[in-house]
């Protein structure tokens, strides 16, 4: 792939639609998920499609409307499209400003997985300090982001992990106990470590192969989040099996918890400043010049990386 990299600044013509637009000067991209529609496991909505959903960047130019303060030299992080690119155009409603401290790679690099988790717990169960919460695959993506922000809360995680190496990390993540659902199980351990009682919320982002025993997992009163489908999706659920512990299960997506201005940049802002606070980590693998994007889906689909990866044009 060749790029040019002096390109002039795009120009606005009459807008598609009337949510207001800005247009990014795109120095980092984030490449979660990505390799997902290339190799068509998600489909785009139409083609030709651009790849890239979130990015950071500096304004450049803007359009009419509500630019919620917005302005041209700001540093932002955006959700959006077209993010493989050298600029792209962002609505303002979902674009917001880095504050000082923070680099535009570690925003751009923290964006969709680090807000999932604060919404997961802020909204899909409340978790308060003192909280045993169980996280299955602890050393995902979301799973780091929650074992993190559970610590910066006072809560204590329990994860589950495949691997040492992924229990570790999981661990110097913030997880306080880890389970090898290969060898153990999960609900037994649960219960040892909770004298009995179970969790006040389980974390999952597995599915189907989890599914049962995160609601075997859970307390009396407590919520099971089944947030992806990374073994496929849950069986139906029957729902008198919720009785026996007055339980409640929850699937939430992150689009449906930011869809206003206050939501998106009110959860941006403080995902930032529990970053800076408690020097939360994104885990960036690898930085790569977007000419060479394909060597950065070769090295995601040939699992010789662990966090993420970043694409600079």
């Amino acid at each position: 792939m060749c790029l040019a990299t002096t390109l002039a600044i795009p120009k606005f013509k009459a807008l598609p639609v009337l949510c207001p637009k800005t247009v990014l000067q795109t120095p980092s991209s984030n490449l979660t998920l990505r390799s997902y529609f290339r190799t068509g496991l998600y489909k785009p909505p139409s083609f030709p499609h651009v790849l890239g959903r979130e990015a950071s960047g500096t304004i450049v130019s803007t359009g009419s409307g509500n630019l919620h303060s917005l302005k041209i030299g700001d540093r932002v992080i955006y959700i959006g499209t077209g993010a493989y690119a050298e600029y792209t155009i962002a609505t303002s409603l979902h674009t917001s400003v880095i504050p000082p401290g923070i680099s535009q790679e570690v925003a751009a690099a923290s964006l969709l997985q680090g807000v999932t988790a604060l919404t997961l717990i802020r909204e899909s169960h409340p978790v308060k300090k003192g909280d045993w919460v169980l996280v299955h695959a602890a050393a995902g993506g979301v799973g780091l982001w929650l074992c993190q922000l559970l610590k910066a809360v006072g809560a204590h995680a329990i994860g589950t992990a495949s691997t040492p190496e992924k229990r570790e990390l999981a661990r110097s993540h913030g997880a306080e106990v880890l389970i090898d659902y290969t060898k153990d199980s999960v609900p037994e351990k649960v219960k040892e470590v909770t004298n009995g009682a179970g969790v006040i919320a389980v974390f999952d982002g597995v599915g189907k192969s989890t599914f049962d025993d995160s609601l075997e997992s859970i307390a009396r009163k407590g919520t099971l989040v089944s947030f992806g489908n990374a073994s496929g999706a849950p069986d139906p659920l029957v729902l008198a099996r919720l009785a026996a512990k007055n339980a409640k299960v929850q699937r939430p997506t992150l689009f449906n918890y930011i869809v206003t201005r206050q939501e998106y940049d009110g959860y941006v802002q403080e995902l930032f400043k529990y970053i800076q606070d408690n020097n939360l980590d994104p885990r960036v693998h690898d930085t790569y010049p977007l000419a060479e994007v394909a060597r950065a889906h070769q090295d995601l689909e040939g699992r010789k990386t662990t966090g993420k990866l970043i694409l600079k044009p």
